[in-house]
């Protein structure tokens, strides 16, 4: 909002019939609202059915009839971080190791050749686009040229403004040190003569792949003895893994000499 906090949605709800209206609230103001969870049953009218709803109440999870409840939340994701959103079947886990997953996700160095997903939420694809490293297209058009370090687009006559260029040329960042010495380098997916839409995505930042999130590898695992050499905390690796450069990072480093 207009004081720099965030805000997210709930639908409202009149005498437990949950309306269309959608109001924005920040953590201040949701506090004093009976919020309903958005998995909460309702009928074919959209009414509350329940005789007992499981609702946040002044920041504590309770119980309350379905005529009390005057806000339900839009998305089941929502009442989770966006690293949590990313755990696939996460209502399964032990939620100290959902925290430890969560924690760990944000650790992640992007590896020599992202990998994305094959099992995902659907949030990989959100995540990269908001995170800002992917190119995105401004308008929509055709790739007049494209290259390792540049993408020209020849914007559509429709899309085209009066006094504007017909013309946007996106610089992708190439091999740059990150703030945390990790690699910026940022891939083409588009070709010559390519027609891409507004807000597609057209090159891969790093940890992203085919314009999805990819912060790790698709691995074979096996939970099983192999003669103790996984004893406890330990794990084989195929040497295949390491041949292919999977987990492989860049990392760079500037260091500063006086003669």
């Amino acid at each position: 909002n207009q004081y720099g906090f965030l805000e997210s949605p709930y639908r409202v709800v009149k005498d437990a019939l949950v309306t269309d209206e959608i109001v924005f609230l920040s953590a201040i103001e949701e506090a004093d609202h009976v919020i309903a969870q958005a998995s909460a049953t309702m009928n074919d009218k959209k009414v509350l059915i329940d005789e007992l709803v499981a609702v946040r109440h002044l920041n504590e999870f309770t119980v309350k009839a379905p005529e009390d409840v005057t806000l339900m939340d839009v998305s089941p994701k929502q009442v989770v971080s966006v690293a949590a959103s990313l755990i696939p079947f996460l209502e399964h886990d032990d939620a100290n190791r959902a925290l430890m997953g969560s924690n760990m996700q944000r650790q992640a160095v992007p590896t020599l050749r992202a990998d994305k997903p094959l099992v995902g939420t659907g949030m990989e694809r959100n995540v990269a686009r908001d995170s800002g490293v992917c190119v995105v297209a401004r308008r929509g058009g055709v790739i007049d040229s494209v290259d390792a370090s540049r993408i020209v687009v020849r914007v559509a006559d429709d899309e085209v403004e009066t006094g504007e260029a017909g013309v946007d040329i996106y610089n992708l960042t190439k091999y740059t040190r990150s703030n945390q010495n990790t690699c910026i380098n940022q891939r083409p997916l588009v070709r010559k003569g390519d027609r891409v839409q507004r807000s597609d995505i057209m090159a891969d930042g790093p940890s992203t792949d085919m314009g999805e999130l990819a912060l790790g590898q698709n691995m074979r695992i096996a939970f099983m003895a192999w003669n103790g050499f996984n004893f406890e905390d330990s794990i084989c690796l195929s040497e295949r893994v390491v041949q292919e450069d999977r987990f492989t990072t860049i990392h760079i480093q500037e260091l500063t000499c006086v003669a």
